[in-house]
């Protein structure tokens, strides 16, 4: 009879899968490394039960005991499935950007999950690295296995993943091609490749803003790739090449791919396949591009597979007038995006405005182009007007102080109608572009704009 002992042993021996219609114009073949059907839907269950299979072997990680891990969704399922099998609790720790489902699936496995902000750096006490240390130290019998530590994560596709590629292409893969979160499968697999054929590429598909491509780390939308520190699993002597792409060009290549191959796969999946592309148009009919999928798309369906969500960090353009319509046609030299830094004097807040004839202004952390997630609150004329009148003393406070919440937010692609909708319960409305924040459109703007189309 063909009967499995357990669900771990299901993990590993994913197919290739070659992408006829996204590359049918390329001049080589590019295919993927479905990590989907893995049993917890991602490459992440490889390094998961090693990891494990490693704390017990060494004593860490005993009977009754507490995993703690701070994930993007699919190491901790993978946790969660070596956990149910062996008798241990967990605990994960998530970004407040991950979609919902990914913190409902965890829950199903019977995890604990505890949601930090993500506009954060890694050593402030909220961000969810140190969340996770502080509950490691709080909970008795608790093991972090700190997979971007951890030299176990690289092994893990070291021993398996590099070696399914190498059997599977019978020795003719040219490019390796994966996104570079923990680092972990990169550098497993560009090692055991390379012994075979130093002269395979391994090439590491980055978000726009990720210090693997030259960035700061700082927020974007994209998730469970990219970093905003250097682990040490990740190994840029094993790498090539780095492949920045944007969530823009993510996200569409995710729901092509989807929809062209019948392969429903993640943003990260399309950020890899995005960069596959582009090296796909250097090569020659005598390569073979190897491009890791490590998900399914099936944890992003409320957010890149909804159009509503994809609308609104304007992803994507409606029919007919849009937002982004009014943007072009103001007549200003005003430049389109203006706001203030947190730390600011109020003062300085009040002359920005004055001097530029605008009557509220987004706070926002960090420097031009910003992310959606570094916008903190908003300051209006109005309010400071009335903070102003009850003491001077406020002018001296810093805008952090006296911001009010964020301004609404609409996609640069969605309707005017829906701008004029939204303006019936508000004053001003930030406009976000391919995810970033562009500019704040007024009551005023909307007027302008609808009186010139008639006029025209």
């Amino acid at each position: 009879m063909e009967i499995h002992d357990s669900v771990l042993d299901l993990i590993g021996n994913t197919p290739l899968v070659n992408l006829k219609q996204v590359a049918k114009d390329k001049p080589c073949k590019v295919v993927v490394k479905a990590e989907m059907t893995n049993p917890g839907g991602s490459s992440k269950d490889r390094p998961a039960v090693s990891m494990i299979d490693h704390a017990e072997r060494e004593g860490l990680l005993k009977p009754g005991g507490t995993i703690v891990e701070p994930t993007s969704g699919n190491t901790g399922v993978g946790l969660a499935i070596v956990a149910a099998q062996r008798g241990y609790k967990c605990v994960f720790v998530m970004t407040d950007k991950v979609a919902p489902e990914k913190v409902d699936l965890l829950r199903a496995y019977g995890a604990e999950v505890v949601v930090c902000p993500v506009a954060v750096a890694p050593d402030d006490p909220q961000s969810y690295y140190s969340t996770a240390e502080r509950l490691v130290n709080e909970i008795p019998g608790a093991y972090r296995p700190n997979q971007y530590f951890n030299p176990t994560n690289p092994l893990a596709h070291y021993e398996s993943t590099g070696p399914e590629i190498w059997r599977q292409t019978d020795g003719t893969v040219t490019h390796f091609v994966a996104g570079g979160g923990t680092g972990g499968t990169l550098s497993g697999v560009s090692r055991y490749l390379k012994e075979q054929n130093p002269a395979i590429q391994v090439i590491c598909a980055d978000p726009e803003g990720s210090v693997y491509s030259g960035g700061s780390g700082r927020p974007y939308l994209v998730e469970g790739v990219g970093e905003d520190f250097w682990p040490t699993t990740y190994h840029p002597d094993l790498i090539d090449r780095v492949i920045p792409i944007s969530d823009a060009d993510s996200f569409a290549m995710a729901r092509r791919v989807s929809q062209e191959e019948g392969l429903l796969i993640g943003g990260s999946c399309g950020t890899a396949v995005a960069a596959a592309l582009q090296v796909a148009d250097e090569c020659t009919p005598d390569d073979l591009i190897v491009v890791l999928t490590p998900d399914s798309g099936r944890g992003y369906l409320s957010k890149v597979f909804n159009d509503d969500w994809m609308g609104g960090f304007g992803f994507l353009r409606a029919d007919g007038p849009v937002v982004s319509d009014i943007i072009d046609r103001r007549n200003t030299d005003v430049p389109e995006l203006l706001y203030v830094q947190p730390h600011l004097k109020v003062s300085e807040a009040v002359a920005i405005m004055r001097d530029n004839g605008v009557s509220q202004l987004p706070v926002g952390k960090g420097e031009m182009p910003l992310a959606a997630a570094e916008i903190a609150g908003s300051v209006s004329e109005l309010r400071l007007m009335e903070l102003a009148f009850e003491t001077d003393a406020v002018l001296d406070k810093t805008v952090e102080d006296v911001m009010a919440s964020p301004l609404p937010t609409i996609g640069a692609g969605q309707p005017v109608a829906l701008a004029v909708e939204m303006l019936e319960s508000c004053s001003a409305m930030l406009v976000l572009d391919g995810g970033r924040p562009r500019a704040v459109v007024s009551s005023t703007d909307v007027l302008n704009f609808l009186s010139d189309a008639q006029g025209a």
